[in-house]
């Protein structure tokens, strides 16, 4: 099972080109599954996180607003990684 990570946002939002440049980066090294959500097409979303986007959550838990910090997100999925129990075929 690998780790979620949920990057809120918008369209035309320069924090969250960064958040996302950030996000794309470790990825590359770190493999974790990514989903994009637009707040602007749910109204839930768009009231709850509006003045706050950028918002990454890591396995259902807020981690980041406003900005990604690489080596912080990099010690987040290390934790996430470690805290999962290995299955027995070893993945």
């Amino acid at each position: 099972m690998s780790i979620a990570v949920v990057l809120y946002g918008r369209e035309g939002c320069c924090l969250c080109d960064d958040a996302r440049a950030v996000l794309q980066r470790v990825r590359a090294d770190q493999p974790f599954d990514l989903t994009e959500r637009d707040i602007d097409a749910d109204e839930r979303l768009l009231r709850a996180y509006l003045e706050r986007i950028p918002v990454v959550t890591i396995d259902g838990v807020e981690t980041f607003e406003l900005f990604v910090d690489e080596a912080r997100l990099r010690r987040h999925l290390a934790l996430n990684a470690a805290r999962r129990p290995t299955r027995v075929d070893g993945s």
